[in-house]
């Protein structure tokens, strides 16, 4: 899907008819996200039950499992695609019901070559996120917690599976739920419908960003590194709505996601397999 063109492209407010047309539709697409986001937990929740059954776990042993830092990549990979059933059934449905039908145009997923500039920013965007949490390292006990508990139990070709659905797989799903669906939703929610009103549309629109940042966030779980995951989240948000797409934003939280596959790899010392 790689176009040296760019038709099409922009900030989807400014293509009529484009989806979620009109705030009751807006409403539409959050209530679906919200929906899509309690049946990915609840299927995250059996499919790790249908793989511990599958490896032979007991009940006790499974709720052991699901409170340990660093737990197998089986259950980790399990959850994963559990949770994914709902980042994909969402926007799916609110494109069916509140859209064209085209799924992957109602969601902006498009790519042109301008979106390899999405490496620059996963890379920045880790660096600045570093910086700004450096002052307070020493105080923050397991700083890397949340992405050992990924990947840090896993070894060989468990380790690669998490890797490539780390960097592959999971920016795809969560640029399709939090900035396809969401943040679609929130920008026509708070922006006004009427031509000409450029500050109270621009207002809307950074509500807009800094709601989409805090749910990206909070929807991780992991208060240590909320404020990181927020802002990363806004950043994604206001690349979206500059492009017009999704391009962009895989590539920037793909990159974002392998720099931090590549730390816990470093820390290794370079052995996966």
């Amino acid at each position: 899907m790689l176009a040296a063109g760019a038709e099409g492209d922009g900030p989807f407010l400014d293509r009529p008819g484009a989806p979620p047309a009109g705030r009751p539709a807006a409403w539409r697409w959050l209530l679906y996200g919200a929906i899509g986001f309690l049946v990915g937990q609840i299927a995250g929740t059996v499919f790790g039950v249908v793989a511990g059954h599958v490896a032979g776990k007991s009940a006790a042993q499974m709720s052991a499992i699901a409170k340990e830092a660093v737990p197998p990549e089986w259950y980790v990979l399990s959850t994963l695609l559990g949770l994914w059933v709902g980042f994909v059934g969402a926007p799916w449905l609110a494109s069916r019901r509140q859209g064209t039908g085209h799924f992957l145009a109602d969601l902006g997923v498009r790519f042109r070559w301008v979106d390899l500039w999405g490496i620059g920013i996963g890379v920045g965007s880790q660096l600045v996120i570093s910086a700004l949490y450096a002052p307070f390292r020493r105080d923050i006990h397991d700083f890397n917690g949340p992405t050992n508990k990924l990947t840090g139990g896993a070894h060989g070709g468990g380790y690669l599976l998490i890797a490539l659905a780390t960097v592959i797989l999971a920016p795809f799903m969560e640029e399709l739920f939090f900035r396809g669906l969401l943040f679609k939703g929130l920008a026509r929610l708070f922006t006004p419908v009427r031509a000409g009103a450029t500050r109270a549309r621009g207002a809307g629109v950074v509500v807009a960003v800094v709601v989409d940042g805090l749910l990206f966030g909070l929807a991780h779980g992991e208060w240590v590194q909320l404020a990181g995951l927020a802002l990363f989240g806004m950043v994604l948000a206001t690349v979206s709505y500059r492009t017009g797409r999704l391009g962009m934003n895989m590539v920037s939280h793909a990159t974002f996601n392998l720099f931090a596959v590549l730390v816990i790899l470093q820390q290794r010392g370079g052995v996966i397999l």
